[in-house]
């Protein structure tokens, strides 16, 4: 909120747009977010960033009021991107759009910084509504997650399997999510931007860390933890 006088010198407040970041690296879900957001009265996009290094510089120049971030960006996991900027910059809101279950990623990425999770599959408006909760300084869950949030927490329960996942990096549970959805090894490395070799690696700590015995075990246990 700002003022400006009017022709009587006397202030008068003045709302202006709130700016809003995206950081997503599919090109065609990157421009229907920049559309749909442009469209609105009271937002306007201030910039688009495919990958977590240049989307982060660009947050003290561009001095955005939100930003929305996706989980699976070239460079890095969005939520590493999320904890920086939340320790470098506690006052810019965050809010993750990602196509990744929120059973699995929810709870991690409001611990990480952000102030809300939304699916990528959710209809427009409430793409729309998560944004302008978020802006007012709440903090956004689907009805269903944040029922199930309400149910752990009253347990004394942590979610998406408690300590379990707890052992997992952020970039090995982005694996572990895909693989509950059936991608294969070449799929997951492709759709990250990673090496063959490197989702390999990933898989192989998933397994030791989980104490699973097999890949299939692997297989096994993710499509379980989603379907939870």
């Amino acid at each position: 909120m700002k003022a400006t006088q009017n022709q009587a010198g006397l202030s008068v407040a003045r709302r202006d747009k709130h700016k809003v970041m995206l950081v997503e690296d599919h090109p065609v879900m990157r421009e229907g977010l920049s559309q749909l957001i442009s469209h609105e009265g009271d937002l306007s996009v201030c910039g688009e960033f495919e990958d977590t290094a240049r989307a982060f510089d660009a947050i003290p120049r561009l001095l955005p009021d939100l930003a929305i971030v996706d989980l699976s960006l070239k460079g890095s996991s969005g939520l590493e991107l999320v904890k920086n900027a939340r320790a470098n910059y506690p006052k810019l809101l965050m809010l993750v759009l990602s196509m990744h279950d929120e059973s699995l990623y929810a709870e991690r990425s409001l611990r990480a910084g952000a102030s809300g999770y939304i699916m990528k599959a959710e209809a427009v408006e409430k793409v729309l509504g998560a944004i302008r909760h978020v802006l007012n300084g709440g903090i956004y869950l689907s009805e269903n997650m944040s029922s199930k949030l309400m149910r752990q927490l009253a347990a004394g329960k942590n979610m998406a399997g408690g300590s379990l996942m707890e052992r997992l990096s952020d970039r090995e549970l982005e694996v572990f999510g895909l693989i509950g959805q059936g991608r294969g090894t070449r799929q997951i490395a492709q759709q990250l931007h990673l090496s063959v070799k490197t989702i390999e690696s990933h898989r192989a700590h998933i397994k030791e860390k989980l104490d699973l015995k097999s890949a299939t075990e692997l297989v096994h246990c993710a499509i379980e933890l989603r379907a939870n």
